[in-house]
Formats: C-alpha cells, sequence, structure tokens
C-alpha cells in the first residue's frame, strides 16, 4: 500500500498475554456454570439445558456479524482496538453479574431462569466480540511465519496458565471464598491483563482507504475458497478430540484406574505442563520446520496416544502417555493460528479485501462444530454399555470410560490427520 504508515511494533508478549485475560473468565464462565446454577442455586436440571440449547444458536450467528463489523470499521484508532476497549469492561462486569445473583432473584426460581438466560446470552456473546477482534489482530501485527510462531507459542502459555488457574485450582479457590468473590477477583485480574494489551497493541490505520468487505460476497468466497473447508473440518474434529479429553478424563480415573479426583487434577496437571514445555520447543523448532508439518505432527502424536492410553491400567502408565500427548497438543497450540493467519493471508492476495475478523470468527463457527461430535460421542456410550449417571453406570463403565476417552478421539484424530494432508498453502517469502 502506498503512503504505508510506520508504527512502533507490538511486542509478542504485549500481544500474547491477552490470551491470559480473555481466557481467565471465560473458562470458569463456561466450566461451572453448571455446578453453581444446578446444584447451589437449585435451577432445574432440564432448564439449564435449555439456557445451553438458546445460546447455541446465539453463538452461531454472532460470531460472523463481529467480525463482518470489525472489518468495516474505520477510526483514527484502528478497525479492532474500539471494539476490544469497549468490550472487555463489558464482559468482565456480565462474567462478574453471572455469578453474583441478587438475593431477590436467587430465591424465585423462575426469575433465576431468566437471569441466567440473559447473562449467560450477554456474556457468551460479549466474549465472541472480544476473541472475534483479539483473533483478527494476529495476522495484522504479525507478517511472518517465524514471528507469528513466537507469538502464538506465548498466547498459547498464557491460555494453559489461565487455564490453569479458571479450572484447576478454581474448586479449591471457590471452597474458601465462594464463587462470587472469585468471579470478582479473576474479573479484576483479566480486566488489568486485557487493557495492557490492548492499550499496547499498535494498529495500523492504512486500512482505511480499502474497500470494505461485504458480508454476502465474504461468504460466498469462503464457500468457494477449499482451504478454509479442509482446515476448518481438521479443527473441528481436534476440538472435538479435546474436548473429550477433558469431558471423559474424570470417567477414565474414575472408573478404568479406579482412582480419585485428585488423580485427574494430577494428570491435568502434568498435560498443562508438558504442553507449557512443549510449546516453547516446537516454537523453536518452527524457525526450522514448515508450519505445517509441525501441525500434521501434533495431530499424529495425538492420535498414536489414545492406542496405548486405551491398555493402560496404572496410573503411572497414563500419566506417561499423557505427557505424550501434551507434547503433541502443543503442537497443534503452537501452530493453528499461525496456519489460519496464512489461509487470511491468501484470502487477501486472492481477492484483495481485508476480512479479517470475519473469516477468523467463521473459522471459530467450525471450531464449534465439535459439540455434535461430543454429543455423539456420549450419547452412543450411553446407549452401548447402559451408562445412566454415577448413580447407574452400567454393568461395564470402566470399558465405556475407555471408549469414551479413547475411541473416539482416536476416530476423530486419525480424520484430522487425514483431513490435514490435503490443506497446500503457498509459502510466501519473509519480504512479501
Amino acid at each position: 500500500m502506498a503512503g504505508k504508515t510506520t508504527l512502533k511494533k507490538t511486542t509478542p508478549f504485549r500481544y500474547g498475554i491477552g490470551m491470559f485475560g480473555t481466557s481467565m473468565p471465560i473458562n470458569m464462565f463456561k466450566s461451572f456454570a453448571a455446578i453453581f446454577y444446578v446444584d447451589m442455586l437449585g435451577l432445574d436440571m432440564k432448564k439449564y439445558s435449555l439456557v445451553l440449547f438458546i445460546y447455541t444458536f446465539v453463538d452461531a450467528i454472532d460470531n460472523p456479524v463481529y467480525g463482518f463489523l470489525s472489518d468495516r470499521t474505520r477510526t483514527k484508532w484502528g478497525r479492532r482496538r474500539p471494539w476490544l476497549i469497549i468490550g472487555a469492561p463489558l464482559l468482565v462486569l456480565c462474567f462478574i453479574l453471572f455469578y453474583n445473583v441478587p438475593s431477590f432473584v436467587e430465591s424465585e426460581k423462575g426469575m433465576l431462569f431468566i437471569y441466567m438466560l440473559l447473562m449467560y446470552i450477554l456474556t457468551g456473546t460479549l466474549d465472541s466480540l472480544v476473541n472475534a477482534n483479539y483473533g483478527a489482530l494476529f495476522p495484522e501485527l504479525f507478517q511472518s511465519d517465524n514471528e507469528r510462531a513466537k507469538t502464538n507459542g506465548i498466547r498459547q502459555i498464557c491460555q494453559l496458565f489461565a487455564m490453569a488457574i479458571s479450572i484447576a485450582l478454581t474448586p479449591m479457590i471457590t471452597e474458601k471464598i465462594g464463587y462470587r468473590l472469585t468471579s470478582l477477583i479473576y474479573g479484576i485480574l483479566a480486566i488489568i491483563v486485557m487493557m495492557y494489551c490492548f492499550l499496547g497493541c499498535r494498529e495500523s490505520t492504512d486500512y482505511e482507504e480499502l474497500e470494505k468487505p461485504r458480508l454476502i460476497d465474504s461468504i460466498i468466497a469462503l464457500i468457494k475458497n477449499p482451504h478454509f473447508w479442509i482446515f476448518g473440518f481438521a479443527g473441528a474434529f481436534y476440538s472435538s478430540a479435546f474436548a473429550l479429553i477433558s469431558q471423559a478424563l474424570p470417567f477414565y480415573v474414575k472408573y478404568t484406574l479406579g482412582l480419585g479426583g485428585s488423580s485427574t487434577t494430577i494428570m491435568l496437571g502434568i498435560v498443562l505442563g508438558v504442553a507449557v514445555i512443549g510449546i516453547l520447543v516446537w516454537s523453536r523448532i518452527s524457525k526450522k520446520l514448515p508450519v505445517m508439518t509441525i501441525w500434521r505432527t501434533g495431530f499424529i502424536i495425538m492420535a498414536i496416544g489414545f492406542i496405548p492410553l486405551y491398555f493402560a491400567k496404572v496410573l503411572p502408565v497414563a500419566i506417561v502417555i499423557a505427557a505424550v500427548m501434551g507434547f503433541g497438543i502443543a503442537a497443534c497450540l503452537t501452530t493453528m493460528d499461525c496456519i489460519g493467519a496464512k489461509i487470511i493471508d491468501d484470502d487477501y492476495q486472492r481477492n484483495g479485501v481485508k476480512r479479517e475478523g470475519i473469516i477468523n470468527s467463521l473459522m471459530g463457527v467450525m471450531n464449534r462444530l465439535n459439540g455434535l461430535y461430543t454429543s455423539l460421542a456420549f450419547y452412543v456410550v450411553s446407549k452401548s454399555f447402559d451408562f445412566v449417571s454415577g448413580d447407574d453406570p452400567g454393568s461395564n463403565p470402566a470399558l465405556a470410560s475407555k471408549v469414551l476417552l479413547c475411541v473416539f478421539p482416536f476416530a476423530a484424530m486419525v480424520l484430522a490427520s487425514i483431513i490435514s494432508f490435503f490443506l497446500k498453502l503457498p509459502e510466501r517469502k519473509e519480504n512479501e
């Protein structure tokens, strides 16, 4: 572009740490909503399920809308920063209100349902708004594969640390101080980190003169783009396997290994720890190997790991296998967003329209397809093994747990690995 503005470079750390802030509230929000509203406040489980059902449709619509609006925004502060600086405080406010239910609402179950539905939709949609714009900044601020791999490595490490606090440690913290105060502390920490990140992301304003993307034209262009579909389905199957790991592991530890919840914490902690180290290792390897190669390698490591995990009978063996799989997960985390950025680059070169927000949002919609596969896995296991609940786990809960944790994720990762080899993106030179 002619007359390109020279800006002070945004550092990888300044951008990457934002992932810690965005992950803190949403991890607690989605992980502990059921236990808080259903178990503690007494909301009917069917009404809770209805909230999730309604929000699924909201979530499928709001992501591309936010991406579209972001791409068409033109201000002297950039396209993304105004949305981020306005959206982040609103996200934190709704998150805190979600766990701080007024006493007059808490005592009336009809009002409790309405309150939860409203706050769930508001918190979820504001998270979509923030992440649509935060993710769209990535391919613009960082241009080369090496720079992207380094930045994304920092970002994913920050996300893993946020998961360790907001998921692994939350039960211990809430036991001491309760969900209301915990959400307040998490919210304050999140907004401090997010604003530090967003105010320091120096977005170019040179795109003001570019054509504004049209929603229908953008959707049609993506429908015709095979790279989007290949990457989208590979990511959807990977997300399905990842979701099943987190949800099925407690069943596996309890029924297959015959151990308590502390063993689940140990396994998750080791997987997260290895993943952090793995991201550092893969980020250095990315200077020598293409990100596409690392991406496929991570898929294959994960797929192979499910085979010995199926036959593991003792905790130490399961931990070793899980650690190796954590190294594969790290390869995926290090490269997924980098490949997504390459698809955005390729779309711009093909069509001459900057629409990072729309593409990033629609990729998020593809990843959310994992809910269909995850639901199928739980349904099939329940029907095949008569696994109803903890009170009625059927005649062979150990085998049911292994199928849920190993067989379905293995199939998903095999499909992801195969699909990944069909994705061939043109390599860019560093000076392009």
